[in-house]
């Protein structure tokens, strides 16, 4: 009798498609407790919002580096996959935009911290930065090629250009609560827009 044919037996594929949803909820959470508390927040205050003990994270990442690391993989390619789905989501692709850039600044917000989690290893952080260029700035030009092509924005910024300024806009948040990036990046893609 095969394993999977035993009554309660686990087979080894649904065992580790169970530990692969497990660890994807678990980075799930962790993404909203460090873009809410940082990526120095508590452990347990991680373990609490993913309903986990503490033994299964550091199971899974035996260093706050390596649960960063992850949390940051985890986002972008959160973001990569967001971008396509809320432009068939949406009847705008302008909308669709505004959208994925609340993702992305959610995102900016735990990338801020990654570079302190990473200190020791500068050729770590560069290959996560190329990974992170490779996989969105693709997207966000979809995204603004889909906005022009609507006739929703003027043509002419380029993906690389509006995201780096998005990120210059998220800086400093960290350091002073009465910041609140999200207004200014709000006010810079009504910027954007045709004008009539």
């Amino acid at each position: 009798m095969a394993t999977g044919d035993r009554p309660g037996a686990v087979s080894p594929r649904s065992k580790r498609a169970d530990a692969q949803r497990n660890q994807q909820t678990l980075l799930a959470a962790a993404a909203e407790v460090f873009v809410t508390s940082g990526v120095d927040a508590p452990i347990r205050e991680l373990a609490g919002r993913a309903g986990v003990g503490l033994g299964t994270i550091y199971r899974h990442f035996p260093t706050r580096a390596d649960l960063v690391v992850a949390v940051y993989r985890h986002q972008v390619e959160a973001c990569a996959e967001a971008g396509p789905r809320l432009l068939a989501e949406t009847g705008s692709p302008l909308e669709a935009l505004g959208r994925w850039v609340d993702l992305f600044v959610d995102f900016l917000v735990t990338k801020h911290g990654l570079a302190n989690a990473m200190q020791s290893d500068s050729s770590g952080f560069d290959a996560l930065h190329a990974y992170f260029l490779d996989r969105l700035v693709p997207v966000c030009a979809q995204l603004l090629d889909a906005a022009v092509e609507r006739g929703e924005i003027e043509p002419g910024t380029q993906a690389y250009e509006l995201m780096r300024g998005i990120g210059n806009l998220c800086i400093g948040r960290d350091d002073d609560p009465r910041y609140d990036p999200r207004r200014l990046v709000a006010l810079l893609l009504r910027g954007l827009r045709r004008s009539a």
